[in-house]
């Protein structure tokens, strides 16, 4: 057997296109676009190169883009005002925290106080509540991407056995209450699991996301098994998963590959999210 290969990039070009399709629709309707502002504490590098993604990935696809950046000293009060501010801002459709933030400053106490309904990541604990409760709201990127890639692939969801590697709070959790909302049986393993090849040699559909390079072998992976590899990891010989991608491929049906997987359908979900974060405040 030799696994199809989720196409990734492919299906995130054609969300973008769907995206940019429905950003015009609603500057037309409301004569303006929907708006997305970052607010960056500090100067980390990587933060700096994944901000600039993003407002580029939302002027492609006619988002305004506002981007703060706060100085690395500043208080908890100082970027408490910045979202409140950009909480009343009309002009502002969705807002990202972005994270980390330097070691003064509580992440998750900040990103709690965005409007849920601006709440773009979809990582405050109300957004968490309602995607808990299956009540309608923003849900956080990544997991929503791995949904389309599930959808892509023909996945059968319901009744399947599904198994998440991880949980942490930004994908492994939330991808779980997806997947328990698709109906599926959801079991979610972490660095405690007993025997977790036993586990994960269980589940038609098997996602991993723990950061450990090229862990997840093909012993471990039911024959025919639909595998969603979240791992982004840089080895000297380059990006590489959470998967051993050529063995695995000769077990599953289905496999994403790193780079060209998950990683494009992040920006894209986010730029969804946007344009459903500006309908949302269009109709309160």
């Amino acid at each position: 057997m030799s696994a199809t290969v989720i196409d990734g990039r492919a299906v995130a070009a054609r969300l973008r296109e769907q995206v940019k399709a429905d950003a015009a629709a609603f500057a037309q309707e409301h004569g303006r676009p929907p708006g997305l502002a970052t607010i960056m504490v500090g100067d980390d590098p990587a933060s700096a190169v994944y901000v600039a993604g993003k407002h580029k990935a939302s002027g492609e696809a006619g988002i305004a883009s506002f981007d703060h950046r706060l100085p690395a000293d500043a208080s908890r009060d100082d970027v408490a005002a910045l979202i409140q501010r950009l909480n009343a801002d009309p002009e502002c459709s969705g807002m990202i925290v972005q994270l980390p933030v330097p070691k003064h400053l509580d992440g998750v106490e900040l990103t709690g106080l965005v409007d849920p309904d601006k709440d773009v990541d979809g990582l405050t604990p109300i957004s968490a509540g309602r995607l808990a409760l299956g009540l309608p709201g923003l849900r956080p990127c990544t997991p929503s991407g791995v949904m389309d890639l599930l959808a892509e692939a023909g996945a059968e969801l319901e009744g399947a056995e599904a198994v998440v590697i991880g949980r942490s709070n930004l994908f492994g959790k939330p991808m779980a209450q997806m997947l328990i909302g698709a109906s599926a049986t959801v079991t979610v393993c972490h660095s405690r699991t007993r025997d977790l090849p036993a586990v994960t040699r269980r589940a038609d559909v098997l996602i991993a996301a723990v950061g450990r390079a090229e862990m997840v072998k093909a012993d471990w992976v039911k024959p025919g098994a639909v595998v969603i590899d979240v791992g982004m990891n840089r080895l000297a010989s380059g990006l590489v998963g959470d998967v051993a991608f050529d063995e695995v491929a000769q077990v599953a049906s289905a496999i994403t590959a790193v780079p060209g997987g998950v990683g494009p359908m992040t920006i894209a979900g986010l730029l969804r999210n946007t344009v459903q974060a500006a309908r949302l405040q269009e109709s309160r």
